[in-house]
């Protein structure tokens, strides 16, 4: 999950808990969020258009995704007028601290760890601010950000 610090950082999840995610208007990322996030994943937080941009700790999904609240009400940045209750278009979840990493785990890095070559982040033009991660990556990452 990509966010950028001027909106939102890990230190504010790990300051407030848990937070919702909302405000994704893309659909392949909305539909990675609706049908492929559950409850107990694990997911990165990835610090984008930072200095460096890169994961900056570990989050994981408190509540399995739900319709965005914010589409439907009008005057509000993530308004949509072609959602309604029926058809909400538009989903979020809720996220859920699980730790910080001693030091960022940079893009550069993510690009040239053996075993991330096929990552989803490290694809040029790749811009969705959710994006899928198999397990081995994961574990690289983490690992990383563990300094291990």
């Amino acid at each position: 999950m990509k966010c950028e610090p001027a909106a939102y950082t890990i230190d504010d999840l790990k300051r407030d808990g848990t937070t919702s995610w909302e405000g994704v208007r893309n659909y392949q990322a909305r539909n990675f969020m609706r049908d492929e996030m559950k409850r107990g994943d694990r997911v990165l937080f990835y610090a984008s258009n930072a200095d460096p941009s890169g994961v900056t700790g570990v989050a994981e999904i408190s509540r399995e995704a739900y319709p965005d609240q914010f589409a439907r009400k009008k005057g509000h940045e993530y308004y949509d007028e072609k959602a309604t209750a029926e058809n909400p278009i538009w989903y979020m979840v809720d996220i859920g601290y699980v730790e910080t990493f001693p030091h960022i785990v940079p893009l550069d890095t993510l690009k040239s760890t053996k075993g991330l070559e096929e990552m989803v982040v490290t694809k040029k033009g790749s811009r969705l601010s959710i994006q899928p991660v198999t397990k081995g990556e994961f574990d690289i990452v983490v690992k990383l950000g563990r300094g291990k």
